[in-house]
């Protein structure tokens, strides 16, 4: 038990690191979640910031999911008796929590997507794969950012129920769908985090790519 609340706990405190507020402050002078949709996140900062600063943080940001879930592996390979699958899935959803709220930042942060595109290649790389295309069509598509990641949010527990290879930790005797409540986890709060997004694209107002902030 204490190696999955140590896993939880690491994988928190790294989401935590809000790398959108840190930019902004040094780059521009301002806490980017006093600007723009308020939102601490790659897009926000793209329309707040800069192209510059918005590439570094979205790099970042997927950096933090990638880090958490190695860690994940790496303690589940050095600890005996733990389920690695397990471990793979706290890692992932810790590391969004702490990405949204984060505990260094007044627990007001962002939506995760970035962070979360980084834990799901780490999960399982086709999958990840997978919904990063199906996410970037419908940005071009729709010049929606929102529409894009909540799709692919959703599609990522469908996902889980038809591939079982591919995953960084599977063990011999299980399929892919242990994953499946972990994706639903994780598809949740992503959505959740957008729940203004999907209003506005449901009132046919969402803001785009190469307009301002409404």
């Amino acid at each position: 038990m204490i190696t999955y609340i140590i896993i939880a706990l690491i994988a928190y405190a790294i989401g935590s690191v809000n790398f959108s507020v840190i930019l902004s402050k040094k780059f521009a002078g301002f806490d980017v979640r006093e600007k723009g949709s308020g939102n601490a996140g790659t897009t926000n900062m793209l329309r707040s910031v800069g192209k510059s600063a918005a590439l570094i943080t979205l790099i970042c940001d997927i950096l933090k999911g990638i880090v958490a879930i190695s860690i994940s592996i790496i303690l589940g390979n050095i600890i005996k008796d733990t389920n690695k699958e397990l471990l793979i899935q706290i890692a992932g959803i810790s590391v969004i929590l702490g990405h949204t709220f984060p505990i260094f930042f007044g627990f007001k942060g962002g939506k995760g997507v970035a962070t979360a595109l980084g834990v799901i290649l780490m999960s399982n790389w086709k999958i990840g794969l997978i919904c990063l295309v199906f996410a970037l069509v419908l940005m071009i598509l729709t010049r929606m950012v929102s529409l894009g990641s909540c799709a692919a949010a959703v599609l990522f527990p469908v996902l889980t129920l038809f591939i079982d290879d591919s995953y960084m930790v599977l063990s011999n005797d299980k399929r892919g769908n242990v994953y499946f409540i972990y994706s639903v986890i994780l598809a949740i709060i992503v959505l959740f985090n957008h729940r203004e997004n999907i209003k506005r694209i449901l009132n046919g107002n969402e803001n785009k790519l190469g307009s301002k902030s409404k």
